[in-house]
């Protein structure tokens, strides 16, 4: 047999080896790739969960489901690496599809639609000036009033907030919060009256400057009261509200809907208003952008400064061996279009289950 014969014969057994090695390799990852198609049809599931309109967005375990939309992304994102690595066309096409479409919905969080031009240093001080255009605003679900006070005050004096919204308040916690000085800080306060409706406490509302048009029920409702009451800013008088609707488990789910189509009836209203508290309810939800309407705006979902994560709070598994980070944005400052909500954060307050979100507001000129 001749040399080139030899050779020929061996770049063929060769090729024959690849071939087997890559058919046995196909064979190996045949049910991985199973599983990852069966992830991606519980992907297309949850989102078409997400396009159900709000007066079916709230049956069953539905806005349990919408609410972790953002880690819906991220799992096909995650697929759509493995299926890129495998040369899986199939599965990286739907996996691409589905991601294209969770940045369409969330752009907002990518893309700023509004800032605030002040540097916060130079516009909150200690000193109350209702004269500007700014104010520090806050808001905390205190957990059934087992939220830390002496925290709480200390965020306000640190973070020179002027507003604060809190939600499930028990008298209790408004002793605590006096003796550690907020009526220092916050001598103006509107503090929801109590109801059977009442979801965990009832709602406050602190500020720095005198309050006009109080009212400790905002609006019939079928959850915890919504004190309001009006702030006077460079000639222009914000209306602000505590808010808190009910969780949307089971046993909750037409109250949760009812309290956010509530809240949705202030869209007639003529007041400028910046509704803070804790909504449980996300961006994704149905029930929540039919609530925000064509007049209301969601700063989160406009800052692009990502998600602001603000429940669970304070979380463990494992005897606190292994911490929880926060994994839906149900807390909201929600305002009027032609004001502006920025310099967006989160913090963790001791015995809340909650972060607080905090955000400067601008009233404009």
């Amino acid at each position: 047999m001749s040399d080139i014969q030899q050779l020929y014969n061996a770049v063929d057994s060769d090729q024959n080896l690849y071939s087997d090695w890559n058919r046995e390799d196909s064979l190996r990852a045949r049910p991985l790739f199973t599983v990852l198609w069966l992830v991606m049809f519980a992907v297309a599931v949850a989102m078409a969960l997400r396009m159900i309109p709000n007066d079916l967005d709230g049956r069953k375990y539905i806005p349990v489901a919408v609410a972790f939309m953002p880690w819906v992304a991220a799992i096909a994102a995650i697929v759509l690496l493995c299926a890129l690595i495998g040369r899986r066309r199939g599965l990286a096409a739907v996996c691409v599809v589905c991601c294209v479409v969770q940045v369409c919905w969330h752009w907002g969080y990518i893309k700023p639609a509004d800032t605030v031009t002040a540097d916060l240093p130079d516009t909150s001080t200690l000193t109350v000036n209702t004269g500007d255009r700014y104010a520090r605003l806050m808001t905390l679900n205190t957990k059934n009033g087992l939220a830390d006070a002496g925290q709480i005050v200390r965020t306000v004096r640190e973070e020179h907030v002027e507003v604060l919204a809190l939600q499930e308040v028990r008298g209790v916690l408004l002793q605590r919060l006096d003796e550690a000085g907020l009526d220092e800080l916050l001598p103006y306060s509107e503090i929801a009256s109590a109801t059977n409706h009442d979801n965990g406490g009832v709602n406050a509302l602190f500020s720095a400057a005198p309050m006009s048009s109080r009212t400790a029920n905002l609006l019939p409702i079928e959850s915890s009261n919504i004190p309001s009451a009006c702030v006077r800013f460079n000639l222009r008088t914000v209306c602000f509200g505590s808010v808190h609707p009910f969780s949307p488990r089971p046993r909750n789910q037409g109250l949760w809907s009812s309290s956010l189509d509530s809240i949705a009836k202030l869209q007639s209203n003529t007041k400028l208003f910046v509704l803070l508290g804790d909504f449980n309810a996300t961006w994704d939800h149905a029930s929540f952008r039919a609530l925000l309407g064509s007049r209301f705006v969601d700063a989160g979902e406009r800052s692009g400064t990502w998600f602001h994560m603000t429940y669970p709070s304070n979380a463990a598994l494992f005897g606190g061996r292994v911490k929880v980070p926060p994994l839906v944005e149900i807390d909201h400052i929600v305002h009027d279009r032609s004001i502006t909500v920025g310099n967006l954060e989160t913090l963790d307050i001791a015995g809340s289950d909650h972060r607080a979100l905090l955000g400067t507001l601008d009233v404009g000129r």
